[in-house]
């Protein structure tokens, strides 16, 4: 993934509660961003018309529901996202196994399948945060293992934050793609981001993808703010 152009390696978040604020933004964007994402709150209130609208427009979706569930209910509901023609798509490590190699057995069943990324800990979560829900581990030390199982169980990546992607290029390899929420630029605020960098430094670091979202979306001018971060990576 190293050779691709920078505007292709930004995901913009379509973080919205409908579908008109989302493509009135892609309108604005769409000369510099390619790939966008659809979460669980523009999903939850258009369904796939949201995917559908992001496509027909001819830019790539990524589907981020983190199913988590047991295996039979995620791999159903793989084979109705590669349906809709989404490219990549998430579910949680910490499904276990099992529920991960449902995923990779449905996709391996799909002829033009998205590729399946599982989230290890989400960027809000630091080291007090785990502790609280029963896990000794350090973020760090968690997202290595939860990457380290997705690899075993053949999925396609891992989400993690831009402060561990160093690590994981080192243990999963050059063939794992590594998608990076929690990067801002330099004058930029974390929000809820517990574990955040720069996009240059997640990009160098081995990330193949970074997902932004608020700074594009809350900007007075988006399209300025999405050829900065292109700018920040080339």
């Amino acid at each position: 993934m190293n050779n691709m152009e920078p505007k292709q390696r930004i995901i913009c978040a379509l973080d919205f509660e409908n579908i008109d604020l989302a493509l009135n933004l892609i309108k604005k964007i769409e000369a510099h961003i390619q790939w966008y994402k659809i979460g669980m709150e523009l999903f939850t209130k258009e369904g796939p018309r949201a995917v559908e609208m992001v496509i027909k427009r001819g830019s790539s979706v990524f589907l981020d529901l983190k199913y988590h569930d047991i295996p039979a209910t995620v791999e159903k509901a793989i084979f109705s996202a590669a349906n809709l023609g989404v490219s990549l798509l998430t579910v949680h490590a910490s499904g276990g196994e099992e529920m991960l190699e449902a995923c990779a057995r449905a996709r391996d069943k799909i002829k033009n399948p998205p590729s399946i990324l599982a989230v290890t800990v989400l960027t809000s979560l630091g080291k007090d945060s785990l502790k609280k829900i029963g896990i000794k581990s350090s973020p760090a030390e968690q997202v290595l293992k939860m990457g380290l199982l997705a690899k075993k169980c053949g999925l396609n990546g891992v989400v993690a934050s831009p402060m561990e992607v160093s690590q994981l290029r080192g243990e999963l390899g050059k063939d794992m793609l590594i998608v990076t929420p929690g990067v801002r630029l330099d004058s930029e605020s974390q929000n809820d981001h517990a574990r955040v960098h720069t996009p240059k430094n997640a990009i160098e670091n081995g990330a193949d993808y970074i997902v932004v979202g608020r700074p594009i979306r809350n900007a007075e001018n988006p399209e300025e703010i999405a050829q900065k971060y292109i700018s920040s990576i080339s």
